[in-house]
């Protein structure tokens, strides 16, 4: 079963794999899964769940700024692939991946 991508767009690409069946924080504190050191990003700033059921889920932890996907402002929302998610001045490209691609170091072919 695959799992889900997130990647920056940005020169030195941030990149955040999630497994079937994780959740993870994301934001700029220590206390998150996924730190993020970027302007505007929450301490903690949104939730990711990857279900079992291949869906992926965003939701936003009270972040001053808010969550924000394909544009728009929420509290909570489904991703899907080409989907972008935007946290403070990130902006993450939202992608299947396969077993594979969750594992592989950056930058590896």
């Amino acid at each position: 079963m695959p799992g889900w991508i997130l990647q920056s767009s940005e020169r030195a690409p941030l990149i955040l794999r999630l497994t079937p069946g994780c959740v993870k924080t994301v934001g700029r504190g220590t206390a998150a899964d996924f730190i993020v050191d970027a302007a505007l990003v929450s301490r903690l700033h949104c939730r990711l769940n990857a279900e079992a059921a291949d869906r992926l889920v965003v939701e936003d932890l009270k972040s001053t700024n808010g969550t924000i996907v394909n544009g728009r402002k929420t509290d909570r929302a489904i991703l899907q692939a080409g989907d972008t998610l935007t946290i403070g001045r990130l902006t993450l490209r939202v992608s299947k991946g396969t077993e594979v691609d969750l594992w592989k170091t950056p930058g590896t072919p």
